[in-house]
């Protein structure tokens, strides 16, 4: 039997509350909720993407993700949107355990 992962406070629409309450057992979790399966690809987004907040204290823009993700995998400029398909904000934010971005669209 698969245990159950007690999950840290999330606002109203499924955003870790403080970020520091992040780890990696906690974004398979929140993966599985939008129906993700974390491959390496979505991993080195992820990460990058908290190494990103940790050293700038925001949240990156899509593009500096685009562009990491090119550098390190190739592929097509949409590799994000593939990754996440129902968005960068929506899903790639959540799933990295950031604070929803204020005046982002959830696209």
């Amino acid at each position: 039997m698969e245990a159950v992962m007690e999950m840290p406070a999330r606002d109203d629409e499924g955003y870790l509350v403080d970020p520091a309450d992040w780890n990696e057992n906690l974004a398979v979790a929140l993966a599985r909720l939008e129906n993700i399966a974390l491959t390496e690809t979505h991993w080195d987004a992820i990460r990058f993407m908290r190494d990103y907040y940790h050293e700038h204290q925001v949240i990156p823009d899509v593009r500096f993700v685009t562009r990491h993700l090119a550098a390190r995998v190739g592929g097509s400029r949409n590799l994000v949107f593939e990754l996440f398909p129902y968005g960068y904000v929506k899903q790639a934010c959540k799933i990295a355990g950031m604070k929803r971005p204020r005046g982002w669209s959830t696209g």
